[in-house]
């Protein structure tokens, strides 16, 4: 073999090596194809959530407002899938007996009735809530919630949801982040240009990219005008 390539010109010696190099990227390529663990990093359409105050609740506590054997109806799709505004609204009463008369539920229910509320809200109430990751209610304050059937007693639940995003694993990739992370939002929206810091990182399979901050933080930056929102590792 090292005699016969010895006789062979240089310029086929230049074609069999680049055959083999086509040949190698080819075998390369189809290895990453047949792996289907493998996630490809895609930047997706940021979108930016107002969160305006709301109720998530169980299925017993649904029956306790609305009557036995009630489930929530669906007014309108949220943008994650899956996720839906409810026709139902309930009147919230906090510890000074202050109120709030009509307060959103969405849906679908959960394992543990949640209030969420912007900092205005939880003053105008007289609630001291902690700012919380949805579903992290230990050593929270509570509330009263009233419906047309019932009234129910929150001994927990009330809280200030963190400002997070949502994203798939290929947005994570993408950003390299993990769930639970920490990252930036800058918003530009004419003299009102802010960066919010600590927005916590939400990794799950078939979720959308998208942030959501609190009214009073959406108001702060006027979000329906914003120019330019940039997410930020």
């Amino acid at each position: 073999m090292g005699s016969s390539l010895r006789n062979l010109s240089r310029d086929a010696v230049e074609a069999i090596v680049r055959q083999v190099l086509r040949d190698a990227q080819v075998s390369s390529a189809g290895g990453n194809v047949a792996s289907s663990t493998e996630v490809q990093p895609r930047k997706s359409e940021l979108v930016v959530s107002i969160s305006a105050r709301h109720i998530h609740l169980t299925d017993a506590d649904v029956e306790t407002l609305f009557g036995q054997g009630k489930t929530l109806t669906k007014m309108k799709d949220l943008y994650q899938d899956g996720f839906f505004a409810a026709n139902e609204t309930v009147m919230l009463i906090g510890p000074r007996k202050r109120m709030l008369p009509s307060v959103r539920i969405l849906g679908p229910t959960r394992k543990e009735s949640q209030v969420e509320l912007s900092y205005t809200d939880a003053i105008s109430l007289g609630i001291d809530p902690p700012v919380r990751e949805s579903g992290k209610l230990e050593d929270t304050p509570g509330c009263v919630l009233v419906g047309p059937a019932g009234v129910v007693e929150l001994k927990r639940g009330v809280i200030r949801a963190a400002r997070h995003v949502h994203m798939g694993p290929e947005d994570a990739a993408y950003y390299g982040v993990k769930d639970k992370d920490m990252m930036k939002l800058r918003v530009e929206s004419g003299v009102c240009s802010v960066v919010f810091e600590d927005v916590l990182v939400r990794v799950g399979k078939n979720i959308k990219l998208e942030v959501h901050l609190d009214t009073d933080e959406g108001n702060a930056v006027d979000l329906e005008h914003a120019t330019k929102i940039e997410l930020i590792k």
